[in-house]
């Protein structure tokens, strides 16, 4: 299964609502390397117009929040 997601070269990103624990059970599946704008738009399309900031964090992220 790791070979798989390394070979489409898949994310699985975790939303969080404010004061919550992330929801596990349904990740949104994106392309490595997407925008945080490519991310907004493979929720809900109109979502990117609401769009005010965004925290990031993890192994991959340059800074932590």
């Amino acid at each position: 299964m790791d070979k798989i997601w390394a070979y489409l070269d898949l994310i699985r990103v975790y939303t969080k609502p404010k004061g919550q624990i992330p929801d596990y059970d349904a990740p949104v599946i994106i392309k490595r390397g997407a925008t945080v704008g490519e991310f907004c738009n493979a929720i809900h399309k109109t979502l990117i117009k609401e769009f005010k900031h965004s925290l990031v964090w993890g192994t991959s992220a340059k800074f932590n929040p």
